[in-house]
């Protein structure tokens, strides 16, 4: 018998295998794919190409202490910064100025001032003062587990000028109210929408305002670019893990756990069965619900959690590209100032809330909206020499879509007639209408529709969060408040990590790191508790 199983390769899952490895304990990673890191991951797409299978940028790893708890430049992990964070170019065939968020405030007010005037770059310096230290305690919410003495001691001490009425509703307003109130130009408005939305939800949501306030922190540590692509990270961890004595299979999926007297049964679908005293799950929440379901935990409850639990009718779609050359924006003063983080090209908002209601209808958005990042401009060793890699995200498409219509033809055939890859005209498409010339450049690329997202990286619903970051499901209440407290009821020992989980989506470690911590207390107060019963007796 061994200390740990940890289902799932993910970074959250191997953030708590390093942990769980760190205090001492014996663990095996078991992973489906033959690729570790999940959506953390890179692959030869192309050749001589290293190109990111899910995220790309690294945001809230970089504030959670993860990576220098875990020592992790040690084991090759190095990041640049993304500076400046932002590009939102001019309007096509006009010389309106691009709106540039370098991570020097002064010159981002400058920037604003140029494109927007000075009365909304004024605006954007109150906004980053007011939000910067918010957003600082909503990441300290983030590195521990929702409980509420956690939350209270995140939040403690934050200003509250007008009241703590005032700050709660501050806190669960939508980002457009936040964002009406405190701006005029809809330019600003929708590029700093644009980049909230990148956590799933529309800006028209209660409690999304924080979402957008993230924007503040990047004044203080902006998005990094792992050298090496988004799986460096993932290496590193392996790295990391394997070195302390831990062991990681490939290829071969768990099909079932299930609790035995005192110890976890995990099975796989080459027919091993491990012993365990835990397990720690770093999978989507349905396939962990399965998976107990599979060990003969209760079908009925189950059953409840599932329908409790609303991943939504997916986020959005990748087009990644290899290419000759980086977009040029007709608009960038310093062509450096557009390649060197996210390319947000939203003009309007309206663009957005056409797009997430033709979604929810299952429908594709009447215009894409584009989040552009071409990171060789920062790290030019993913691709071949004199060649450049650029990723294209858009939101939202639906994983399913109306009338019974597929996102491909036959199953994993490529065919110019796909859904999928029309789409992926569209999208270069929008691009090149604010970088002529840009599709002229491309020499492969690689479309991945939600269901793409779905079969490969088992992000169910093509849910790159896993799960709808809305409000209902967020902090003690995600995925449900049963499933909440990273533990499932009834299941001594089975641990719950991953974007699934608190905090959510996206790259923060955080989740991986709070599962283990939870799993190292109740193994130390397991073995006291035998001690004091063996004194007793």
């Amino acid at each position: 018998m061994i200390d740990v199983v940890v289902v799932g390769s993910g970074h959250n899952a191997l953030t708590a295998a390093c942990y769980l490895s760190e205090a001492g304990m014996a663990v095996e990673v078991l992973e489906r794919d033959v690729i570790a890191g999940g959506g953390v991951s890179s692959a030869e797409r192309f050749p001589g190409h290293r190109v990111d299978r899910g995220s790309s940028a690294h945001i809230m790893v970089r504030h959670t202490g993860v990576i220098e708890e875990l020592g992790l430049a040690e084991h090759g992990l190095r990041y640049v910064d993304c500076d400046p964070w932002a590009f939102a170019p001019g309007a096509p065939g006009t010389d309106e100025p691009a709106l540039v968020f370098h991570r020097d405030l002064d010159r981002t007010c400058e920037s604003i001032a140029r494109a927007c005037g000075s009365s909304d770059a004024a605006a954007y310096r109150r906004f980053v003062d007011v939000w910067g230290p918010r957003s600082a305690r909503t990441m300290r919410a983030f590195s521990a587990p929702p409980t509420g003495p956690n939350l209270l001691r995140s939040f403690w001490g934050l200003g509250a000028p007008d009241g703590g009425s005032a700050l709660s509703r501050e806190f669960l307003t939508t980002g457009d109210a936040l964002l009406d109130e405190t701006f005029d130009s809809e330019r600003l408005k929708a590029a700093l929408a644009w980049f909230g939305a990148q956590s799933g939800p529309p800006m028209s949501e209660p409690g999304t305002a924080p979402m957008v306030g993230f924007a503040a922190l990047m004044h203080t540590l902006p998005p990094g670019r792992a050298i090496g692509g988004s799986g460096a990270l993932t290496e590193a961890l392996i790295s990391k893990f394997t070195s302390a004595g831990g062991s990681i299979a490939l290829g071969d999926a768990v099909v079932s756990v299930s609790r035995r007297h005192n110890e976890w049964v995990t099975t796989t679908a080459s027919g091993r069965t491990l012993r365990s005293r835990m397990v720690v799950a770093g999978c989507h929440v349905l396939a962990t619900l399965d998976l107990l379901a599979a060990g003969g935990y209760d079908r009925g409850r189950i059953d409840g959690w599932r329908r409790a639990v609303r991943v939504g009718p997916g986020i959005g779609m990748a087009v990644r590209l290899a290419t000759d050359a980086l977009p040029r924006y007709a608009s960038a003063e310093d062509p450096s100032h557009a390649t060197s983080g996210l390319q947000l090209l939203v003009r309007d908002r309206a663009h957005l809330r056409l797009a997430h209601g033709a979604a929810s209808a299952g429908e594709l958005p009447p215009t894409p909206m584009v989040l552009g990042m071409s990171f060789t401009a920062l790290d030019p060793s993913v691709a071949p020499p004199g060649q450049h890699q650029v990723s294209l995200w858009s939101q939202w498409h639906p994983h399913t879509l109306s009338g019974n219509r597929a996102w491909r033809g036959d199953e994993g055939r490529v065919d110019a007639r796909d859904v999928a890859e029309r789409e992926g005209d569209r999208i270069v498409a929008e691009i090149s209408s604010y970088a002529p010339g840009f599709d002229e450049s491309i020499l492969a690329r690689h479309v991945q529709s939600p269901a793409d997202i779905e079969r490969e990286l088992g992000m169910i619903g093509g849910n790159i969060m896993h799960v709808e970051m809305s409000l209902d499901q967020m902090m003690m209440w995600r995925p449900i408040p049963q499933l909440s407290s990273h533990r499932v009821p009834d299941a001594p020992g089975l641990y719950l990590t991953g974007a699934s989980t608190h905090p959510g989506g996206g790259v923060s470690a955080a989740s991986g790191r709070s599962a283990a911590r939870i799993a190292v207390k109740d193994a130390r107060e397991g073995r006291l508790r035998r001690w004091i019963g063996d004194k007793v007796r």
